[in-house]
């Protein structure tokens, strides 16, 4: 299969990698989650180049991931701000940061702590089972492949 074909897969990974699988589309949502919403932010924050930035960001607003909303008519300049699909991917992107904090740790400790708005409370994304509230890990989770006999574990 060609990487180009990836987003006609029946595999939701696969489709979703089409969209932000690259790494400057996740700094790019990074940005969306920390606040940024035009173009100059979102470039001077990652330290991408114009054109990259120019072409994720207009692959996000094309995915419906972001949405492309006018701030000036003279000139026309314009905001990206997070849809309610955007906004899904929060989970993805926190748990990218979890990872990042505990396998590649910086020398000078972590760049970014969650806190829990209603409470204060510093937090980690977990996974957890929403009838017993257990976490879920590799170990104690059955995948079933759709249409196919395939099932697995991932430890």
């Amino acid at each position: 299969m060609r990487w180009t074909d990836i987003a006609d897969t029946r595999c939701s990974i696969a489709r979703a990698l089409s969209v932000v699988g690259d790494r400057w589309t996740l700094l790019l949502l990074r940005e969306a989650f920390l606040g940024a919403r035009r173009f100059e932010e979102y470039r001077a924050n990652t330290g991408a180049a114009r054109h990259l930035v120019s072409e994720r960001l207009a692959l996000l607003v094309e995915h419906g991931v972001l949405e492309r909303v006018r701030y000036s008519d003279r000139p026309a300049r314009f905001e990206y701000t997070l849809t309610d699909k955007g906004a899904g991917l929060h989970p993805v992107i926190v748990s990218l940061l979890a990872w990042g904090d505990r396998w590649m740790p910086h020398e000078d400790g972590r760049s970014l702590t969650l806190v829990h708005g209603p409470c204060g409370a510093t937090v980690t994304p977990e996974l957890r089972c929403p009838d017993c509230d257990g976490r879920i890990e590799p170990a104690g989770t059955r995948h079933v492949v759709a249409g196919t006999a395939r099932t697995g574990t991932l430890a």
